[in-house]
């Protein structure tokens, strides 16, 4: 289990899909993407998308996520997403009362009560108090976080130190 607090955008993409059946049909899925921007967004899922949707696609929506967090589960057996929303209970120092504050997790479970086990299992590690006020399950395919690439380093020689060393080798 771990999670990631990040920057992510809810996109969704309208294809052509092949049924079980043989047949065709139009159809909008909805995934999320990690980026920092709406232009990464679109770049990300559009990357995303022509790995796995053979013909054309259409991104119909781009909108930042409300979520503070993803928790990912480990388990195969968890393939859909739940947005859970917890309530954090604080000590507000100027006034000396209890405040509530809302926060929307992303949870990746097999089922509500598993989605319960997973936010539990992540809230442990914490000695915040919290409550868990609603678990709902969402029509979210997929997660897909940013992935670095990184660039081998060319070395930038002048021509005329290229030559030099093969001179020097004689």
């Amino acid at each position: 289990m771990r999670s990631r607090i990040t920057s992510w955008f809810e996109t969704k993409v309208r294809y052509e899909k092949d049924m079980e059946n043989g047949m065709q049909k139009f159809v909008t899925e909805q995934y999320v993407v990690e980026a920092l921007s709406f232009t990464e967004a679109e770049a990300s899922i559009t990357k995303e998308m022509s790995l796995y949707i053979r013909g054309e696609f259409k991104i119909t929506d781009i909108k930042p996520a409300a979520y503070s967090e993803v928790v990912y589960s480990d388990a195969e057996s968890d393939d859909k997403w739940y947005k859970a929303k917890l309530q954090f209970i604080t000590l507000d120092q100027k006034t000396e009362k209890e405040k509530l504050t809302t926060t929307l997790f992303l949870v990746q479970a097999g089922s509500v009560s598993r989605a319960v086990n997973n936010i539990t299992e992540m809230m442990s590690k914490t000695a915040t108090d919290y409550t868990i006020t609603s678990v709902v399950e969402t029509k979210i395919m997929d997660v897909y976080e940013h992935t670095f690439t990184t660039t081998k380093e060319v070395e930038d020689k002048p021509e005329y130190e290229e030559g030099e060393n093969t001179e020097n080798a004689e």
